[in-house]
Protein backbone atom coordinates (compact mmCIF):
# COMPACT_ATOMS: atom_id res chain seq x y z
CA UNK A 1 0.00 0.00 0.00
CA UNK A 2 1.51 3.37 -1.04
CA UNK A 3 0.74 6.79 -0.76
CA UNK A 4 -1.09 8.70 -3.43
CA UNK A 5 1.99 11.25 -3.81
CA UNK A 6 4.18 10.90 -6.84
CA UNK A 7 7.14 8.80 -5.72
CA UNK A 8 10.32 10.26 -5.44
CA UNK A 9 12.31 10.26 -8.26
CA UNK A 10 15.01 7.68 -8.38
CA UNK A 11 18.06 8.40 -6.18
CA UNK A 12 16.07 10.35 -3.96
CA UNK A 13 15.43 9.20 -0.27
CA UNK A 14 11.61 10.07 1.17
CA UNK A 15 12.20 12.09 4.35
CA UNK A 16 9.44 10.38 6.04
CA UNK A 17 8.62 6.72 5.62
CA UNK A 18 5.08 6.12 7.69
CA UNK A 19 4.87 2.39 8.13
CA UNK A 20 2.11 0.68 9.11
CA UNK A 21 2.51 -2.57 10.78
CA UNK A 22 -0.03 -5.69 12.38
CA UNK A 23 -2.09 -8.18 11.30
CA UNK A 24 -5.87 -6.99 10.34
CA UNK A 25 -6.87 -10.52 10.95
CA UNK A 26 -5.67 -10.24 14.46
CA UNK A 27 -7.84 -7.55 15.89
CA UNK A 28 -6.59 -4.69 17.30
CA UNK A 29 -3.45 -6.01 16.20
CA UNK A 30 -4.37 -4.36 12.69
CA UNK A 31 -4.46 -1.02 13.98
CA UNK A 32 -1.17 -0.10 12.77
CA UNK A 33 -2.45 -0.83 8.93
CA UNK A 34 -6.19 0.66 9.55
CA UNK A 35 -4.13 4.11 10.61
CA UNK A 36 -2.26 4.41 7.23
CA UNK A 37 -5.32 3.54 5.38
CA UNK A 38 -6.93 6.22 7.05
CA UNK A 39 -4.44 8.47 6.42
CA UNK A 40 -4.29 7.82 3.26
CA UNK A 41 -8.05 8.68 2.32
CA UNK A 42 -7.83 11.49 4.25
CA UNK A 43 -4.84 13.48 3.75
CA UNK A 44 -2.48 14.69 1.11
CA UNK A 45 1.00 13.97 1.62
CA UNK A 46 4.29 15.69 -0.19
CA UNK A 47 6.25 13.61 -2.32
CA UNK A 48 8.82 12.74 0.18
CA UNK A 49 6.58 11.46 2.67
CA UNK A 50 6.20 7.37 1.91
CA UNK A 51 3.06 5.09 3.49
CA UNK A 52 3.44 1.64 3.24
CA UNK A 53 1.48 -1.31 4.85
CA UNK A 54 4.27 -3.36 6.35
CA UNK A 55 1.99 -5.72 7.54
CA UNK A 56 3.93 -8.60 9.69
CA UNK A 57 6.50 -8.52 6.60
CA UNK A 58 9.69 -8.09 9.43
CA UNK A 59 13.23 -8.35 7.32
CA UNK A 60 11.50 -7.68 3.72
CA UNK A 61 11.26 -4.25 4.59
CA UNK A 62 14.79 -3.46 5.16
CA UNK A 63 14.94 -1.66 1.52
CA UNK A 64 12.20 1.03 2.65
CA UNK A 65 14.53 1.58 5.72
CA UNK A 66 17.34 1.98 4.04
CA UNK A 67 15.75 4.74 1.92
CA UNK A 68 14.41 6.95 4.53
CA UNK A 69 16.03 9.60 6.98
CA UNK A 70 13.00 9.78 9.30
CA UNK A 71 10.80 6.55 10.78
CA UNK A 72 7.25 6.21 11.91
CA UNK A 73 6.26 3.14 13.09
CA UNK A 74 2.73 2.82 13.39
CA UNK A 75 1.47 -0.44 15.25
CA UNK A 76 -0.73 -1.50 18.72
CA UNK A 77 1.54 -1.25 21.76
CA UNK A 78 1.48 -2.99 24.77
CA UNK A 79 2.02 -1.00 28.02
CA UNK A 80 -0.25 -0.92 31.60
CA UNK A 81 -2.12 2.30 30.02
CA UNK A 82 -5.55 1.51 29.55
CA UNK A 83 -7.03 -0.30 25.99
CA UNK A 84 -7.05 2.43 23.69
CA UNK A 85 -4.21 4.98 25.22
CA UNK A 86 -2.27 6.78 22.54
CA UNK A 87 1.99 6.47 22.97
CA UNK A 88 4.29 7.61 21.33
CA UNK A 89 8.06 6.92 21.67
CA UNK A 90 11.06 7.62 20.40
CA UNK A 91 14.94 6.86 19.42
CA UNK A 92 15.85 3.64 22.15
CA UNK A 93 12.45 3.69 23.59
CA UNK A 94 10.99 2.88 20.18
CA UNK A 95 13.78 0.33 19.50
CA UNK A 96 13.27 -1.51 22.82
CA UNK A 97 9.65 -1.41 22.39
CA UNK A 98 9.75 -3.33 19.11
CA UNK A 99 11.38 -5.76 21.23
CA UNK A 100 9.13 -6.37 24.08
CA UNK A 101 6.08 -4.50 23.42
CA UNK A 102 4.94 -3.95 20.59
CA UNK A 103 1.90 -7.12 18.75
CA UNK A 104 2.63 -11.10 17.98
CA UNK A 105 5.14 -9.66 14.81
CA UNK A 106 7.18 -7.67 17.14
CA UNK A 107 10.14 -10.10 16.27
CA UNK A 108 10.40 -9.14 13.35
CA UNK A 109 10.22 -5.10 13.26
CA UNK A 110 13.05 -6.06 16.22
CA UNK A 111 14.83 -7.71 13.56
CA UNK A 112 14.70 -5.31 11.15
CA UNK A 113 15.57 -2.62 13.19
CA UNK A 114 18.63 -4.43 14.42
CA UNK A 115 19.27 -5.30 10.46
CA UNK A 116 19.24 -1.36 9.38
CA UNK A 117 21.66 -0.62 12.31
CA UNK A 118 24.33 -3.68 11.47
CA UNK A 119 24.29 -3.10 7.75
CA UNK A 120 24.27 0.80 8.80
CA UNK A 121 21.01 1.92 7.23
CA UNK A 122 19.09 3.07 10.28
CA UNK A 123 17.40 6.37 9.96
CA UNK A 124 18.23 9.13 11.84
CA UNK A 125 14.68 8.81 13.87
CA UNK A 126 12.48 6.24 14.49
CA UNK A 127 9.27 7.30 16.35
CA UNK A 128 6.91 4.85 17.69
CA UNK A 129 3.05 5.56 17.43
CA UNK A 130 0.01 3.49 18.50
CA UNK A 131 -2.89 2.56 20.47
CA UNK A 132 -2.55 0.13 23.44
CA UNK A 133 -4.29 -3.02 22.36
CA UNK A 134 -7.43 -4.75 24.14
CA UNK A 135 -8.07 -7.96 22.29
CA UNK A 136 -5.77 -9.77 19.94
CA UNK A 137 -7.36 -12.55 19.01
CA UNK A 138 -8.37 -14.10 15.26
CA UNK A 139 -11.34 -11.32 14.22
CA UNK A 140 -11.12 -8.32 11.48
CA UNK A 141 -12.83 -6.10 13.93
CA UNK A 142 -11.14 -3.58 16.10
CA UNK A 143 -12.39 -3.32 19.60
CA UNK A 144 -14.36 -0.23 20.61
CA UNK A 145 -11.60 1.28 22.98
CA UNK A 146 -8.94 0.93 19.84
CA UNK A 147 -12.12 2.22 16.98
CA UNK A 148 -12.52 5.35 19.73
CA UNK A 149 -8.70 6.45 19.79
CA UNK A 150 -7.97 5.95 16.31
CA UNK A 151 -8.85 9.40 14.99
CA UNK A 152 -6.47 10.34 17.70
CA UNK A 153 -3.72 8.37 16.49
CA UNK A 154 -3.66 9.33 12.81
CA UNK A 155 -4.02 13.12 14.06
CA UNK A 156 -0.46 12.33 15.78
CA UNK A 157 0.50 10.62 12.94
CA UNK A 158 -0.50 14.18 10.95
CA UNK A 159 1.21 16.45 13.79
CA UNK A 160 4.45 14.08 13.59
CA UNK A 161 5.14 14.46 10.32
CA UNK A 162 4.39 18.35 10.18
CA UNK A 163 6.29 18.44 12.88
CA UNK A 164 9.48 17.70 10.61
CA UNK A 165 8.82 20.17 7.83
CA UNK A 166 6.05 18.17 5.58
CA UNK A 167 3.19 19.79 4.47
CA UNK A 168 0.36 16.86 5.30
CA UNK A 169 -3.10 18.42 3.93
CA UNK A 170 -6.54 17.47 4.96
CA UNK A 171 -8.79 16.26 1.84
CA UNK A 172 -12.09 17.80 1.71
CA UNK A 173 -15.24 16.44 0.58
CA UNK A 174 -16.30 18.41 -2.82
CA UNK A 175 -19.80 18.01 -4.52
CA UNK A 176 -20.03 14.87 -5.91
CA UNK A 177 -17.57 12.98 -3.96
CA UNK A 178 -19.47 9.98 -2.73
CA UNK A 179 -16.78 8.06 -0.94
CA UNK A 180 -17.29 10.20 2.35
CA UNK A 181 -21.20 9.30 2.12
CA UNK A 182 -20.50 5.77 4.02
CA UNK A 183 -17.15 5.09 5.89
CA UNK A 184 -17.06 1.03 4.59
CA UNK A 185 -13.46 1.31 6.51
CA UNK A 186 -14.92 1.72 9.96
CA UNK A 187 -18.08 -0.58 8.91
CA UNK A 188 -16.13 -3.49 7.99
CA UNK A 189 -13.75 -2.55 11.35
CA UNK A 190 -10.75 -0.99 9.21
Amino acid sequence: MSNHSKPPAAGDKPAVLILGLGNVLFGDDGLGIDAIARLQRDYHTPSDVRIEDGGTLGLSLLALLAETEYLILVDAVRTDDPPGTLVRLDGKEAADAARDRLSPHQVGVADLLDAARLIGCYPQVVTLLGLVPEAMEWSVARSKAINDGMDALVEAIVREVQGLGHGVVCKTKTAGDHRFDHDWDRHFGM
